[in-house]
């Protein structure tokens, strides 16, 4: 798979710029990755976003709760990814790629994920489920499928849903592992955190990767 040709088929529903004019999206590719379980370098990335975690009361913290509210959804109860991070007593050591990427969010304050490219199915798009389609998680230790609400925003590929809530939470059937060698992440941006902003927490996260993972191809595209 060539990483341009899939970052150029990405895509945004007209749904969603209709629900938050001021929303973007920068996509990271990287091929070459070196996956494995935590190590001194995830850790440090991780010891550096813990020293320098923006507040709740961070604009883009605030503005991505609005956000989820706009689609119904309740961002008490369901939280946007990086309000959930920031809530935790310390950040949870993973692996080393999703560490990697959890720390460059809490380090920039913006909502970040991480997916395996060789399990999707056809390419990423950002749309308003109808509510039938389907998400592979787990419950009560189990796999299950479930399906988003109508009308939430969701992340999805040709199989299914690949995110749901915008990124409140991931499927598990394209999450990163420690055999993941090649992955995309997903920054989300809105009105608080300007393009230069989101430029320089997409040059943070390609910085770590190439710093974990000599040698790794990185391509990137904002929508």
């Amino acid at each position: 798979m060539d990483l341009t040709g899939w970052l150029a088929a990405a895509r945004i529903d007209p749904a969603v710029p209709a629900l938050r004019p001021d929303y973007r999206a920068l996509l990271v590719a990287a091929d070459g990755l070196r996956p494995g379980p935590s190590d001194k370098w995830s850790e440090a990335l991780l010891v550096d976003a813990e020293r320098h975690a923006p507040p709740l009361g961070h604009p883009h913290v605030a503005a991505w709760a609005d956000a989820f509210r706009a689609f119904g959804a309740k961002p008490q109860r369901t939280r946007p990814s990086l309000a959930a991070l920031l809530r935790r007593d310390g950040l949870p050591r993973i692996d080393r790629l999703t560490d990697a990427y959890n720390a460059i969010s809490v380090r920039y304050a913006v909502p970040l994920g991480g997916e395996d490219l060789d399990a999707y199915v056809g390419p990423l798009r950002l749309t308003r489920a109808a509510g039938d389609e389907p998400f592979e998680t787990v419950a009560a230790g189990e796999p299950v499928v479930e399906t988003p609400e109508p009308g939430e925003v969701v992340w999805r590929d040709d199989a299914g849903v690949t995110c749901r809530r915008w990124n409140w939470r991931q499927c598990t059937r394209t999450r990163l592992t420690t055999s993941t060698a090649r992955a995309v992440f997903v920054l989300d941006a809105l009105g608080p955190m300007d393009d230069a902003a989101l430029a320089a927490a997409g040059d943070a996260l390609a910085e770590a990767l190439r710093a974990g993972s000599p040698g790794v191809r990185i391509e990137r595209r904002r929508l």
